[in-house]
């Protein structure tokens, strides 16, 4: 006999409670939902280490986009300076054309006049070029010395002429080209610091604090690395010279003075760079009130009569690469692979230079950012 008892709905026992079907699904969802809550960070912000790395990315491509910006500035100058050198020496050509034109229309009137060869003047005035013209008649056969080297000025001057203006207008398309460079650097520039800044402001005052205790540590490991250079470099120092006084003969003195040479240069360009401590840093600057860091090196040593070019990554091919161990005051010290930045050594695993935007000209360790940040060590004279 068949039951008359209706069937129970599947479900399960939570509590020993038996549950119907669909409130298991959702107490299943809300499980899930709660472990990935769980799980996921209570939002994506980046973590502190994370923003001072970034910053400092940011600073070291606006530094580089900085160099860009100094090349294509004085890329610039030149193209200028280039540009108006032909549209004057142009105007001068166009000039001396007129004059020699003007020349052949006396001489063109003078045969009217006297019905010498008139349809052969008219012909002449009329084709597109006086070679054109000489080329196909006997025109030059009838006129005098005086008239033929005028003819033969006004040709010449001519080719001339168009050739320059040809020179000249590839110079300004040249010009047009690089001054699109020097904007697109200079908005490179403007954006990572904007970047930079926006960063550092979203820092609450905790994160803040904690990111200037980050920088104090950093700065307190670079000085212990410069004053272990400074130990390891008098060592060396105190060593080649008990070397050179047990070896050395009364004629070996006089190979001393390119070394003098060099540190007097060093002393005057060491002078200059420390009179400028204080002053800012702006992108782009060679002083006197402000400075980038190829700047500040540039400005240094032509103080002590020595002229280095404008940016880094020529400024470090500009004298002889040393090895950090045998630097010297007044040598130049590149920083990372793409070559972004410079200071000047005095000395002691410390420099002066110009850091980067928001910061002044200072005295600082050479390893500031790392062992491994440094680049090179270049003499410059």
């Amino acid at each position: 006999m068949a039951s008359h008892r209706k069937s129970r709905p599947a479900g399960t026992r939570v509590a020993g409670i038996r549950t119907p079907a669909l409130a298991t699904a959702a107490l299943t969802s809300v499980a899930l939902l709660s472990q990935s809550a769980n799980a996921a960070p209570a939002d994506d912000k980046p973590s502190l280490e994370e923003v001072e790395k970034k910053v400092d990315d940011l600073y070291r491509q606006a530094e580089s986009a900085t160099d860009n910006y100094n090349a294509a500035k004085e890329k610039t100058a030149r193209q200028r300076k280039q540009v108006d050198t032909l549209l004057d020496d142009v105007a001068r050509r166009t000039q001396k054309l007129n004059e020699a034109r003007e020349e052949l229309g006396a001489f063109a009137a003078a045969q009217y006049r006297t019905g010498a060869a008139a349809p052969d003047t008219a012909t002449f005035l009329l084709a597109d070029t006086p070679q054109d013209y000489f080329d196909q008649t006997q025109l030059m056969g009838r006129l005098t010395s005086r008239q033929k080297g005028a003819v033969d000025d006004y040709v010449t001057e001519q080719s001339d002429t168009m050739k320059k203006r040809q020179e000249a207008s590839q110079s300004l398309q040249a010009l047009t080209e690089t001054q699109s460079d020097l904007r697109t650097a200079k908005a490179t520039v403007q954006k990572k610091l904007a970047d930079a800044r926006e960063l550092l402001s979203e820092l609450t005052a905790q994160e803040k604090a904690r990111f200037a205790a980050i920088e104090q540590r950093r700065q307190q490991e670079a000085a212990r690395k410069a004053a272990e250079l400074a130990q390891q470099q008098a060592a060396a120092q105190k060593a080649a010279q008990e070397t050179a006084q047990e070896t050395a003969a009364p004629q070996d003195t006089a190979s001393t003075a390119p070394d003098s040479s060099y540190a007097t240069k060093a002393a005057k360009a060491l002078a200059f760079a420390r009179a400028q401590i204080g002053k800012p840093y702006v992108w782009g600057a060679t002083g006197p009130d402000s400075y980038d860091c190829s700047g500040l090196t540039q400005a240094a040593w032509k103080a002590a009569g020595v002229d280095l070019p404008r940016v880094t990554y020529d400024q470090v091919n500009a004298g002889t690469t040393v090895s950090l161990a045998d630097a010297q005051p007044g040598d130049l010290v590149f920083f990372y692979d793409d070559i972004s930045h410079v200071g000047l050594y005095i000395g002691n695993g410390m420099m002066i230079h110009a850091p980067k935007p928001g910061a002044y000209v200072r005295e600082e360790s050479i390893y500031y950012d790392g062992e491994s940040a440094i680049h090179s060590v270049v003499r410059p004279a």
